[in-house]
């Protein structure tokens, strides 16, 4: 299971996880606290990561970011 690309449903404490493969088939549903989010992105091969555009979506950016993943500009 590849995971090629990450949509991300930010929220205070719960974030939404989907990821999808190269053939766009769902491979990942998953809940996460915030507290484990950068645990869980720090462990994932890079890969595009879509979120809503919102106050904080600038601060979980530049974490993944840092992680390896793609920047979108």
């Amino acid at each position: 299971m590849k995971i090629t690309t990450i949509g991300i449903d930010l929220a205070k404490m719960v974030f939404q996880i989907h990821g999808v493969d190269g053939y766009g088939e769902t491979v990942l549903r998953k809940k996460l606290d915030r507290s484990r989010m950068l645990e869980f992105f720090i462990k994932l091969e890079p890969c595009l990561i879509g979120m809503e555009a919102c106050g904080i979506a600038h601060y979980w950016a530049r974490k993944l970011v840092e992680m390896g993943h793609p920047e979108l500009i």
